[in-house]
C-alpha cells in the first residue's frame, strides 16, 4: 500500500474515512483523553494539496468545542496484520498540540473493546517538546498511563522544522520502532504487563491532530493557531 497524497481534494475515500465530533456520540467525551477539539471533515481542517495531506487545528467555536481539527482512519478499508508501516511527516508545535500516527486492532464481531483490541502508537508527540517523539503499545494491563513506551530525541534538530519518517516493523511477538530508519526500541511479549494482543487481529491506521488532553495538557497563551500536521506519504510493506 502506498498513499502518496498526490490527488488534490479530500483524502482518498477508498482508503480513508473520518472520526467526527468530540467523541460524545461514542460515549467518549474528549475522545476518552480529555481532548478539547471537535473533529470535522471540512477542507479547512483536512485536505490534500501540494502533494501532501494537511490536517489543521484552529482555535474556533464549533459544535460546543473551542477548537477544530481532523482525524482520519482506514478502518474497514485497509487493514493488515504484520508488516512495515511508515509515514513521512512534519509535525506542528506548541503547548497542548498532540499529533499522532497510530493503529488499532480490528474487531469485526464487536465483541472486544479497547484496550483488549490493542493499540500501536507509531508516533505521538507533545507540541511543547518539539525535539522528542514517542512510540508505545497499549493492551490489557498496560494501557493509558501504563502503556509500554519509549521516547526518541533529536540532537540539534526539531520535529516541527523538517520532515521525518516514523515507522514500525511488526511481526509475530515483536514490534520494532524507527525514526528516520534508526531503530530506537523493540517491544516483545516479555516487555508488557499483561496479554500480548498483537498476534490476534488485523490493525487499521489513524492519523490525527488533537488539541489538549491528558497527554499534553491544554494550550496556553503562547500556543499559536492554526497549527498544521503535514504528511508527505503513508506506506505499508510486507
Amino acid at each position: 500500500m502506498s498513499e502518496e497524497f498526490n490527488v488534490d481534494g479530500a483524502p482518498d475515500p477508498n482508503l480513508w474515512s473520518y472520526d467526527l465530533g468530540d467523541g460524545s456520540a461514542r460515549g467518549l467525551v474528549g475522545w476518552g483523553n480529555n481532548e478539547l477539539q471537535s473533529y470535522t471533515d471540512r477542507p479547512r481542517n483536512v485536505v490534500v494539496e501540494d502533494g501532501m495531506l494537511k490536517i489543521t487545528a484552529y482555535q474556533e467555536n464549533f459544535e460546543n468545542s473551542g477548537y477544530t481539527s481532523a482525524r482520519i482512519l482506514t478502518e474497514g478499508k485497509f487493514q493488515k496484520k504484520y508488516g512495515r508501516f511508515e509515514a513521512r511527516m512534519k509535525l506542528p508545535w506548541g503547548q497542548g498540540i498532540w499529533p499522532a500516527f497510530w493503529m488499532l486492532g480490528d474487531d469485526q464481531n464487536g465483541t472486544l473493546v479497547w484496550p483488549q483490541l490493542g493499540e500501536i502508537d507509531i508516533m505521538e508527540y507533545r507540541g511543547q517538546n518539539p525535539t522528542v517523539a514517542l512510540g508505545s503499545v497499549h493492551g490489557p494491563g498496560y494501557s493509558g498511563g501504563e502503556a509500554v513506551s519509549k521516547s526518541y530525541s533529536l540532537i540539534n534538530d526539531r520535529f516541527d522544522t523538517d520532515f521525518h519518517i516514523f515507522g514500525i516493523e511488526w511481526g509475530p511477538d515483536y514490534i520494532n520502532y524507527y525514526i528516520d530508519d534508526v531503530l530506537y526500541n523493540q517491544i516483545t511479549p516479555a516487555d508488557v504487563n499483561g496479554e500480548w494482543v498483537f498476534n490476534n487481529n488485523e490493525f487499521y491506521m489513524l492519523i490525527n491532530l488533537a488539541v489538549g488532553g491528558s497527554f499534553v495538557g491544554a494550550p496556553n497563551q503562547n500556543t499559536v493557531f492554526p497549527q498544521t500536521l503535514l504528511v508527505d506519504y503513508v506506506r505499508v510493506y510486507e
